[in-house]
């Protein structure tokens, strides 16, 4: 991963972030049902429905910070809300790859298949076996996959796969001559996505990667074994109504890439309304007027009253969100971050790390993960707004990049990513003020130099 990530800083140009409001969203008085649409997989429901709905999710409990939480998603343009939908936390790849493995086997008519990195390891291999035989069985594989995260994969792989019937699709080859008309060194698509029929949906870090071959947990590495397998990375699984969101962002991006097979229409789900969570789906593409994915989770932060816990695998943020995390901080949130404390790309680690000062110094708590690569792209704030998805804290998924982030409503969800970023602090140390200053002149300068070049990472 790190000559590919290194390739991408080395040509990026020098970009800024997509236009926002100078000023947090305010937090309108108009009744909740007027600011949001909430959906199931016939459409909008109707306004009793839609009442109770939302009734129900602020039931789940802090019923204030969920009614702000949502009014501020809503002023942020993310209006439309999918109900009666259930969710899984995955954590690390065996979990993670067993889940999915098991969605592909029960597909009848449709599987998308989107990932950033495809290596030719056994976990791929593997993967390739099962979509091979779904294929036999009439079942159509779409495959898409990131020309430069993939580069160094053998083609051979994706030649099997094609020759076999899968429908392969490239994003934007590192060659131009490959597909003439597809062609942005520095536009990736970053996200992993697994659509099944209308059934499942997946969305998280996880690449399709030997790195994920064992767990992170209850295993001291060294710093190249960390590198090479056992990343800390969580996936979320989802069924229901906005599992449709998701094959419509898959869609749409194989449209816009000249992907040459016709997606087939997916059967009518298994199980219409399997739960009661409320997501939201957001995406997010260099080419849109706004990054909605960094816009909803800046103005999350700057409307947090509580807690703001990021867990975050690249962390370059920017002026912006160092300025409502610090303001968080000050005004009695409590705001902790945690992050990697080793990483397959040191720049964007030192970079994150040139703010640590300004960001103890305002109160907010630091943790760094040593044992295992932290990959993990999380978000939990008030306990009530979470997101799991692909997009980092960086310029490369703020400005460069497609991203695809769920985002999750409630408080019982809110519970178990709050429990499993406590799980993951009890494996994380904390950076204390004292001690971070001590740190030598080396470090200091490379993080001079992180900071020089964040806008390039």
């Amino acid at each position: 991963m790190l000559s590919t990530l290194a390739l991408a800083g080395l040509v990026a140009a020098c970009t800024s972030l997509p236009e926002r409001a100078a000023a947090p969203p305010a937090v309108t008085r108009l009744p909740l049902e007027q600011q949001v649409v909430v959906r199931d997989r016939h459409g909008a429901l109707p306004p009793a429905i839609e009442s109770r709905v939302l009734a129900a999710l602020k039931a789940e409990g802090q019923p204030d910070l969920a009614e702000r939480q949502l009014q501020v998603l809503a002023a942020s343009g993310a209006t439309y809300l999918y109900h009666g939908n259930a969710t899984r936390l995955l954590v690390d790849g065996p979990a993670t790859f067993a889940a999915m493995k098991g969605a592909i086997v029960r597909a009848r008519t449709r599987v998308l298949l989107e990932s950033y990195i495809v290596d030719d390891g056994a976990m791929a291999q593997e993967l390739a076996a099962l979509l091979l035989s779904k294929v036999a069985q009439g079942v159509q594989v779409a495959f898409l996959y990131d020309g430069l995260g993939s580069f160094g994969t053998d083609t051979a792989y994706f030649a099997r796969l094609a020759q076999a019937g899968v429908a392969v699709c490239k994003f934007n080859p590192v060659n131009p001559l490959e597909r003439p008309g597809y062609w942005g060194i520095n536009h990736r698509d970053h996200r992993k996505v697994l659509v099944v029929d209308q059934d499942t949906a997946f969305t998280g870090g996880i690449n399709i990667s030997r790195t994920y071959s064992s767990g992170s947990v209850g295993h001291s590495r060294s710093d190249d074994e960390a590198l090479k397998e056992g990343w800390r990375d969580t996936h979320i699984e989802l069924r229901g109504p906005v599992v449709q969101a998701f094959a419509a962002s898959f869609a749409r991006l194989w449209a816009a890439q000249g992907c040459q097979a016709a997606l087939v229409k997916a059967p009518a789900p298994a199980a219409p309304t399997p739960g009661t969570r409320v997501v939201k789906v957001l995406d997010s593409d260099p080419a849109d007027p706004q990054n909605r994915i960094y816009a909803s989770l800046l103005s999350a932060i700057e409307a947090s009253q509580r807690t703001v816990w990021l867990t975050m695998a690249y962390f370059a943020p920017g002026e912006e969100m160092i300025s409502a995390l610090t303001a968080a901080a000050q005004r009695g949130v409590d705001v902790q971050l945690l992050l990697p404390g080793r990483s397959d790309f040191k720049l964007v680690l030192h970079a994150g790390r040139s703010y640590y000062d300004r960001l103890l110094a305002a109160g907010v708590h630091i943790h760094e993960m040593d044992d295992a690569v932290m990959h993990a792209k999380t978000a939990v704030i008030d306990g009530v707004f979470s997101t799991v998805g692909s997009s980092n804290m960086d310029w490369r998924s703020f400005v460069a990049n497609n991203e695809i982030n769920a985002i999750v409503m409630g408080r019982e969800f809110g519970q178990q990513l709050e429990a499993l970023f406590k799980r993951d602090l009890t494996n994380s140390r904390a950076i204390e003020m004292a001690a971070w200053g001590r740190r030598d002149v080396g470090e200091r300068f490379m993080e001079q130099m992180g900071r020089l070049a964040e806008r390039l990472l």
